[in-house]
This record gives C-alpha cells, sequence and structure tokens, in this order.
C-alpha cells in the first residue's frame, strides 16, 4: 500500500526531501500562489505552522504557477515573498505542476485518494489542502476557500 512517506519532493532551496522524515506527523500539504486572491492564507498556515508544529504537525507549501499564473516567480522569490510577507517559517517546497500530464506523482496520488467535488481528480485552484494522518493516509481533502483556522478542529484530532 502507498502512502505520503513514498514520495520525494524537492525543498524551494532545490535538495531533495524525502517525505519519510515526517513519518508519524500528521502533513498539511498546500498548493500555494504569491499573486492570488487567497494568497493572505499564508498567514494562517503559518499560524497553523506555529501552534500544533511542536505538537507535531508539518504544513507543506508547494508553488504551482497553473492557476492564472499567479505564482510565475523563481524559487528564490517565491521563498524570499513568503518570509517577507507572510513570515513563513513552515517548509516551502521547489514550484511543481499539480494537474496534468507533468503533475507531481506526489499530487497525483494526493487527488486520487481524496477526489474532490464530483469525484474530481484534479485540483480546482490555488489553496487546495490536503490533511494526511500519522498513518501517511489522506484523511480529508479542503477546498481552496477554507480557511486555514477552520481546519483546527481535524488537525487536532489528527495529532490526537
Amino acid at each position: 500500500m502507498t502512502t505520503i512517506y513514498d514520495f520525494e519532493a524537492t525543498g524551494i532551496d532545490g535538495k531533495p526531501v524525502s517525505l519519510a522524515k515526517f513519518k508519524g506527523k500528521p502533513l498539511l500539504i498546500v498548493n500555494t500562489a504569491s499573486a492570488c486572491g487567497y494568497t493572505p492564507q499564508f498567514a494562517g498556515l503559518e499560524e497553523l505552522h506555529k501552534t500544533y508544529g511542536s505538537k507535531g504537525l508539518v504544513v507543506l507549501g508547494f508553488p504551482c504557477n497553473q492557476f492564472g499564473s499567479q505564482d510565475p516567480g523563481s524559487n528564490d522569490e517565491i521563498s524570499s515573498f513568503c518570509q517577507v510577507n507572510y513570515g513563513v517559517t513552515f517548509p516551502m517546497m521547489s514550484k511543481i505542476d499539480v494537474n496534468g500530464d507533468t503533475a507531481a506523482p506526489l499530487y497525483k496520488w494526493l487527488c486520487a485518494q481524496a477526489p474532490g467535488l464530483l469525484g474530481s481528480k484534479s485540483i480546482k485552484w490555488n489553496f487546495t489542502k490536503f490533511l494526511v494522518g500519522k498513518d501517511g493516509q489522506v484523511i480529508k481533502r479542503y477546498a481552496p476557500a477554507d480557511a486555514p483556522a477552520s481546519l483546527a478542529k481535524d488537525i487536532e484530532a489528527a495529532l490526537a
């Protein structure tokens, strides 16, 4: 059986990140963008990281430029933007595609595990969120409009 821990990502610094290093911790995985109406959610994601990170939650941001070209910058520019504007300290990964033939294998798996509305296997927009349990399996998918703070109860249950 495949779990989140079978995947590897690339950090925003270009270094490989084995998701196995997060084994036993719940993950909140989010496709992000720097110039989207939902971009202010970075503040809420950082708040979740500060509140629950010491208890085991890992927030992972995956920049994506597939929706309205709302994250056209380089990884360095994205990293700087997130830190300067939102004080982001949670791990950011290198920019990826989340849909189509070029979608990252991780995102193909996430979408298959937790389809969207009407069973859709694609990501509809920036800031779609996936909560993954300590066992490496997807617990729930959240819509872009779902504010990070609204996930608190589910995160607390995943940490329990």
